[in-house]
């Protein structure tokens, strides 16, 4: 059962929207559930006494002295399960993590574990008692007193603009449009029902508004609890951000590397709508909001909108944007052909597109994908759309699959056209049969090539029979269409080909496939295969291996089945895990595959290429395709996705007897390789209006993360016709780490106005390693026996020697990498924080402990030393014992992975090396041992296996010596930033430290 909290659940549907209204809910107190060592839970009322200076709860056995705690007391408030008898196991399964709560307080550094009813109680405890601590040594006049805000002086600045009568109110027409125009995508209905209510409760209905009210009504309205909760956690004043807090937010919670105050001063100038916030540097909750719905904020990582993939290797190693029936507007009996439909596939940076030739009325051929489309589009035209809009979208090389069922002449014609339209960009070169491999995307730029039959090299005459693909010929069976002159007994129809057409054709020579040991003995790279959905989907099954080796040299083009005749697609997904490069899509029919699609070629700026996982590009590597666990050599990661909220969600297209009101929920995804295909869903928000909140939070185990994809989709609960509101889909690789909003998309893919979901993201290894090219971060994991990654016998005895002398560095590289996450692991743990944080937040929250207390032991990092020592002076309480010594640990752990891993690395590579050199005399050395059927597939693939395994786990070490010397560059940064620090005049150097991973050659 989904366990679920969600903060419309405030006492009498109270909104918490300011520091004010969180103290004024803990001074008239609630029940909470206090949590012993014993794990049993006891109900008590908690209240903020008056004066502000304490927490007391009753009953309680305890003098009523005693069942309190000072503000002054308190080190920190911890959200979640953060305390050793909060993650105890008999409590762990009994409330979601985010009902609960800690204080830490007391010299002793003491826990008060307590669970709420829901979330938003949370966040008023927590808020409160956060800005109360910040503030409890010079207490502050009651909240909301006094001086007015730098939002209440915005929002007011607002409102006399408006009064231009200077009357000190406004009609409550134009006070709805302010509202309206400084909050697009609310409701005009909400913001007039909104001043009613507060028209009605100060009993002075009318048909102006004053400026109390108006502000009134905007903080009501236009404030977003989880974005304030948020702004709180890291405001130093517990009302907006300074350049420091802002900072703080970026590297800590974003990821962001490298951040300036300055461009922190650029941010506050783009985004606070206040003049007096942008002159000071300060980010209140507006212009927060503002920014994290910016598209400077958004969950798509900007490096992936231009093309950031190597584009200089095979086309075979990348994954081709592929239209079927890209000319048909609707399905494939009834569907006009029209050239718009090929514009719009070109425009989403589409570079195969299919051309169906036939014989065209006026002697001239015409395109369209069967006989029975309602009209056919001239060739000419639609060759001159393409020289029109090829390379618009995307530079890279545009493959037009020439399908041809027209006569002779009409072919001849068609060659014409073909050449005079497109002129030089036509590659008309011959393939160089010295090479092993087809030209780069790179090489190819701004070249259109066709992909057809050829005439046989010993035929001279201006036209000869070929065999023909069957794609196309199905659906002209069973229209009645069929071709009179099929051979008798079945074997491969034949058809007249013209030497003008046979011409154009250079590196996409079509031929068809017999098997993958005749391919392997006798295509030629230039040479490339068309498989029908079902006879494809048969070898992804069957021997997917072979598909994804075969697929590393040649190109294979997938069609979709004829008998999906309403234009529906199938599943990219199943054939881009066997290394399919062309899976050809109906992009006139949205849905679910579509979205895969448009989303996967997204990640290379949309450019039409995608690289190939490396493991499937490989000349030697073990890779199944249909793998229910981890790969060897590629780390499994973990997703952590909490959905916080919605804003401003539609209701569902076709459910047009519905009233306004929606009850959303979230299924969130995961389509790859079989063992990473999972779905989670969130509760149903009841009753939320147009901004549900879920906050609930999803876990994905990722063993592929260069193949997998991520699909949020909003589903109403209580549909009449039409459940679906709105989907957005992104390659994992793009994921942005933090808080984002992601932008959604209707059913067709086109953006929704406003409407968006609110998430966090966060990305850990399965083992606690982080991704390479990102911020490590390290993932809790359980006791166990630790597993070791071993290499696997051939049956080869001088191929086995070699393997066998990398058992050893393979055990060293394991210990080395998991000594130093169990250490980061236990060491987050002692600080409170989850294992998707960082060593920076680690650093600043144990200086954050020190600086609350008068009485703080005197804890500092020395920073002269490279590996940097927590040094204590005088007697220290026990927890803080236990945080100093789980950090002993981590830096000598990290200290022997840095220093050890280059020798244990070379190691692996050496072997991997040793073995390679076998790999040109397999075949001779697996003759000679007489391995033969069986046993020399077995062979092959424990081959291939090690070749994988050293190479990957000298990546992983790599990555880990990279990731431990960043950890080393944090602790710096965070000791001389918060102030622990002594001895540092200067962090390390950051390039020394952070230097670029170089790739082991392929």
């Amino acid at each position: 059962k989904k366990k679920t909290v969600s903060f419309s659940t405030m006492p009498n549907d109270r909104k918490i929207n300011s520091t004010a209204a969180c103290i004024s809910f803990m001074l008239e107190g609630c029940e909470l559930k206090k949590v012993r060592s014993n794990s049993r839970m006891y109900s008590r009322f908690f209240v903020l006494d008056a004066d502000m200076r304490s927490v007391r709860w009753e009953p309680s056995k305890k003098d009523s002295e005693k069942a309190k705690i000072e503000i002054k007391s308190v080190k920190e408030v911890r959200v979640g399960k953060k305390t050793p008898v909060l993650r105890s196991n008999g409590l762990s399964d009994q409330f979601p993590d985010e009902c609960a709560f800690s204080i830490i307080y007391g010299d002793n550094y003491e826990s008060l574990d307590l669970v709420a009813s829901s979330a938003d109680v949370v966040s008023a405890w927590v808020m409160g008692l956060r800005y109360l601590v910040s503030y409890g040594k010079h207490t502050p006049e009651a909240p909301g007193t006094g001086h007015p805000s730098l939002r209440t002086s915005w929002i007011s600045s607002v409102f006399d603009l408006a009064d231009l009568e200077k009357s000190g109110r406004i009609p409550v027409s134009r006070a709805v449009q302010l509202i309206k125009a400084l909050n697009p995508g609310m409701k005009t209905s909400t913001i007039e029902l909104k001043f009613k209510e507060l028209q009605k409760a100060s009993e002075r209905p009318a048909a102006e508004v004053a400026c109390d009210l108006f502000v009134e009504a905007y903080c009501e309205l236009c404030t977003r609890p989880e974005i304030f909760f948020l702004l709180v956690q890291f405001s130093s004043n517990k009302e907006y951000l300074g350049l420091k807090d802002l900072l703080m937010f970026l590297e800590v919670e974003q990821g962001m590397e490298g951040v300036t105050e300055e461009k922190c001063l650029e941010i506050v100038g783009k985004y606070e709508p206040s003049k007096e916030g942008r002159e000071k540097g300060y980010l209140a909750i507006d212009g927060f909001t503002r920014y994290l719905l910016s598209a400077d904020c958004s969950i798509f990582d900007p490096q992936h909108r231009k093309v950031c993939q190597d584009m200089a290797q095979p086309l075979s190693h990348y994954y081709i944007s592929s239209a079927h029936s890209a000319c048909l507007l609707e399905d494939n009996f009834w569907g006009r052909s029209d050239i718009s439909g090929y514009i719009s596939a070109l425009g989403l940076g589409c570079r195969s597109i299919e051309l169906v030739l036939w014989d065209g009325p006026e002697g001239e051929p015409v395109v369209y994908t069967s006989p029975s489309a309602a009209s056919c589009v001239p060739f000419r035209a639609v060759v001159g759309m393409i020289d029109q809009h090829a390379f618009t979208a995307s530079a890279y090389p545009l493959i037009l699959c020439l399908v041809v069922r027209c006569s002779a002449p009409q072919q001849r014609l068609a060659a014409q056209c073909l050449r005079k339209t497109l002129g030089e960009k036509l590659y008309l070169e011959p393939p160089n049969p010295a090479a092993s491999y087809l030209p780069s995307p790179e090489q190819l730029k701004g070249r259109i090539l066709i992909k057809g039959k050829k005439l046989p090299p010993g035929c001279e005459d201006s036209e000869g029979e070929v065999s023909d693909e069957e794609e196309g010929w199905e659906l002209a069976r069973r229209l009645g269409q069929e071709d009179r002159e099929a051979p008798e007994g079945g074997g491969p129809r034949r058809v007249r080909l013209s030497r003008e057409l046979s011409e154009l054709v250079s590196l996409c020579q079509a031929v068809p496939f017999q098997d993958f040991e005749s391919s392997r003995r006798g295509q030629r790279y230039w040479e490339m295969c068309s498989f029908s959905e079902v006879e494809a989907g048969r070898f992804a099954n069957e021997c997917p291996a072979e598909l994804v080796s075969y697929n590393k040299r040649f190109l294979s083009r997938v069609y979709p089945s004829p008998m999906r005749i309403d234009a529906s697609n199938m599943n990219p997904q199943d054939f881009w895990k066997c290394g399919c490069q062309m899976v050809a899509m109906n992009y006139q029919t949205p849905g679910l595959m579509m979205d895969l699609n448009t989303g996967w070629f997204r990640q290379n700026g949309a450019c039409g290429y995608v690289l190939r996982p490396a493991i499937m590009r490989e000349e030697v590597s073990y890779f199944s395709a249909n793998a229910k666990d981890s790969l060897p050599g590629v780390p499994a990661q973990l997703l952590h996705l909490k959905v916080i909220s919605g804003q401003n969600l539609p209701k569902p297209k076709g459910s047009g007897a519905k009233g306004e009101v929606v009850e959303p929920y979230v299924c969130a995804e995961i389509h790859g390789i079989p063992a990473d295909c999972a779905e989670h869903r969130t509760k149903t928000a009841l009753q939320s209006g147009d901004n549900p909140v879920f906050d609930e939070s999803l876990e994905f185990q990722i063993n592929l993360p260069e193949l997998a994809v991520l699909r949020f989709v909003v589903l109403d609960d209580d549909y009449i016709g039409d459940e679906f509101i709105a989907q957005y889909t992104i390659p994992f690789e793009c994921l942005q780490p933090g808080y984002r909003h992601v932008p959604l998309q209707s059913l067709a893919g086109e953006p929704l106005p406003h409407a968006t979901l609110f998430v966090h993201v966060a990305i850990t290894d399965r083992r606690g390693g982080g991704k390479g090219h990102r911020r490590g971060l390290a993932g809790r994991r359980g006791r166990r026996v630790r597993e070791y990654t071993s290499t696997k016998a051939t049956g080869i005895k001088a191929i086995d020697e070699v393997f066998r002398t990398a058992t050893q560095p393979l055990r060293e590289a394991t210990d080395l990498r998991e000594n130093v996450q169990n250490a980061l692991v236990s060491f987050k743990e002692l600080c409170g924080l989850t294992p998707a944080a960082n060593m920076k937040q680690c650093i600043l929250t144990v200086a954050a402990w020190l600086l609350h207390s008068d009485s703080a032991p005197s804890v500092t990092l020395n920073l002269a030393e490279q590996y940097p020592p927590m040094e204590a002076q005088g007697p220290i309480p026990d927890l803080l014992r236990k945080v100093l010594t789980a950090y002993e640990t981590m830096i000598q752990t990290s200290r022997t992975l840095i220093e050890s891993a280059d020798a244990v690395y070379g190691k692996l590579i050496q072997a991997q090396q040793a073995g390679m050199d076998f790999h040109k005399e397999l075949h001779r050395i697996e003759a000679k041992e007489g391995l033969r059927g069986r046993k020399l597939q077995k062979a092959l693939e424990s081959f291939a296996w090690n070749i994988t395994v050293l190479k990957g786990q000298a990546d992983l070490l790599k990555h880990a010596k990279a990731e431990a010397l960043d950890n080393l560059w944090q602790i710096h940064n965070a000791g001389q930033s918060c102030g622990i620090g002594r001895n540092g005049s200067a962090s390390p150097e950051p390039s020394r430290l952070r230097a670029p991973l170089e790739p082991i050659p392929e």
